[in-house]
């Protein structure tokens, strides 16, 4: 049973639980046995007043002789040694140390300034979706307004990361902006114009609106369905083009509505077109549509990984989708996209959280650790540690793995989301040399 402490009477052996997870402070496992007077002081530079605790889990940790607990004589110690070198230079390790606490600042920053984006970004889908039926032009100049301000972020300069994010309960707003930034990234990479790249986004984040004016059973395709059930769920691009003209949304976005089921190869639907006859456009969008629903079904299929999402596509869609676009999208999310859980090539699982669509190769990677047997440590002491594979050595991904062949201590302290989510930043194209692997 857990209750709270004020941070300041936190000590080394404490089980902890911290609000939140890996994304909202720089542990990446909510609950934990406080390990260090390192991580008390983190704790406390978070902020929080108080934390809940479990007695029951944590270690008896009795006072020193002078009446100090170990927690406060280490970190006494720690400030004494501080205290006996000021004024020397800090040691190779120091500056390594230093180095890695900034850096994993930035990245727990960062990781929040998406959760924010991605939250307003989602909220602005939801005024605009609903209200199509009652003010349709203004849910038109509501998604042109957040497609132009997804672009105003993305055609900059710099590289753009593209990040899993824990995003609400609102599967459609998750899958329109799934859909609309991944898009758009392929689109940058494509060397869209700026006015082709607006008409992308708009029509990405509207490719769906058709299924406001169909019935809730019908909004997904079912295996089983009878020919009329499929007529009905492909009613939905017909009725949102239509919904498009009430929206007044220009050509380029409303052939986005029109043709994101459409196939290069003449098999899908509603007019058979082949990728001559498509906009590129819907050729980007139908793409990364059915990446989505392969991530995160509408129906009772089972949710495939980003690694086997993309793997299907390469497979099952090489005649099917535009093979210029393919490979555009397999190339800019990697082999390993966000989301994919994976095993290093030292052995240790981890989940990738952050790719660089130029350097897809090197993701970072939430690490968990004292799964393999090599700390010797409890699977209550399991904790993951965040590594960007790009600075660290000859450290690279091994295989992808399904959720159900990861040991139970690996998925508590990855804590992968029910749902692939993603929202992107810029990033730096240099970064600091050092080794960042714990």
């Amino acid at each position: 049973m857990s209750s709270t402490i004020a941070v300041e009477e936190l000590r080394v052996g404490m089980y902890i639980q911290l609000d939140g997870g890996w994304l909202s402070h720089p542990f990446p496992l909510s609950s934990f046995r406080i390990a260090s007077p390192e991580q008390i002081a983190t704790i406390r530079g978070l902020g929080l007043a108080r934390v809940r605790w479990v007695p029951e889990k944590s270690d008896p940790t009795p006072a020193t002789a002078n009446g100090a607990t170990p927690a406060v004589a280490a970190g006494s110690e720690v400030i004494a040694g501080l205290a006996s070198r000021e004024g020397a230079a800090p040691t190779a390790e120091e500056l390594a140390a230093q180095t890695r606490h900034d850096w994993l600042a930035a990245q727990r920053e960062a990781a929040q300034r998406c959760e924010r984006q991605h939250a307003e970004a989602a909220k602005a889908w939801r005024e605009a979706h609903d209200a199509v039926t009652g003010s349709p032009q203004l849910a038109g100049r509501t998604t042109e307004a957040l497609a132009q301000a997804i672009l105003d972020k993305m055609l900059g300069p710099e590289d753009i990361a593209i990040r899993l994010v824990a995003g609400g309960a609102d599967r459609a707003a998750s899958h329109a902006l799934n859909v609309a930034v991944i898009s758009l990234l392929i689109g940058r990479t494509l060397g869209l114009a700026a006015d082709e790249m607006l008409d992308l986004g708009v029509g990405a984040l509207s490719h769906d609106v058709g299924k406001i004016d169909v019935a809730d059973r019908f909004r997904h395709a079912e295996d089983g369905f009878s020919a009329a059930e499929l007529n009905a769920y492909r009613d939905h691009v017909a009725k949102g083009v239509l919904l498009g003209q009430r929206m007044a949304l220009k050509a380029g976005a409303l052939a986005v509505l029109a043709q994101h089921h459409e196939h290069a190869d003449g098999s899908g639907f509603p007019q058979r077109l082949h990728a001559d006859r498509m906009t590129m456009g819907a050729r980007i969008v139908a793409i990364v549509n059915r990446y989505d629903n392969l991530c995160n079904p509408g129906t009772r299929l089972p949710a495939l990984t980003p690694h086997e999402a993309v793997a299907m596509l390469f497979a099952q869609g090489r005649a099917r989708f535009d093979a210029t676009v393919l490979s555009t999208f397999i190339r800019m999310m990697g082999v390993y996209p966000a989301g994919s859980l994976v095993q290093l090539t030292d052995e240790r699982f981890a989940m990738v959280v952050g790719v660089n669509s130029s350097r897809p190769l090197k993701p970072r990677v939430l690490v968990a650790e004292a799964v393999c047997g090599r700390s010797g440590r409890s699977a209550a002491d399991s904790h993951a540690e965040l590594i960007d594979l790009e600075q660290a050595g000859g450290l690279g991904i091994r295989r992808s793995l399904a959720a159900a062949r990861l040991p139970a201590t690996v998925l508590q302290a990855l804590d992968p989301r029910p749902r692939v989510q993603y929202y992107f930043e810029p990033v730096a194209r240099e970064q600091p040399a050092e080794e960042l692997a714990a």
